[in-house]
């Protein structure tokens, strides 16, 4: 049977469903991820949400690959140049609906 929690990222509270028993494990990844969402905030300055969570994920992955010394790198990545077009356009749209929607909630 699935669990719903709320975990905290970046200041915000989400709702996320585990499985029973899993709870504190995800509360635990939930703390990593938000202690390197402030450290990415508080290096770079301002950033949106969706920036923070990318420079945290970065950052936890080269936690682990410097945990990993003789693990080989991983393969060079050939980005699909409209894939990361379309991706970036997205993530733009969502941003901008974003500040007006927090636009909205600050001047009702």
């Amino acid at each position: 049977m699935a669990a719903l929690i709320d975990i905290h990222l970046a200041g915000r509270v989400y709702p996320v469903a585990c499985r029973e028993g899993e709870e504190e494990n995800l509360h635990a990844a939930a703390r990593l991820v938000d202690a390197k969402c402030r450290e990415a905030l508080s290096a770079l300055g301002t950033l949106s949400e969706a920036r923070q969570f990318m420079f945290a994920a970065l950052l936890l992955a080269d936690q682990l690959i410097e945990r990993e010394p003789g693990a080989a790198p991983p393969p060079p990545h050939v980005p699909d140049t409209k894939l990361v077009e379309r991706a970036e356009a997205l993530a733009t749209h969502l941003e901008s609906l974003a500040e007006s929607l927090e636009g909205e909630a600050i001047n009702p």
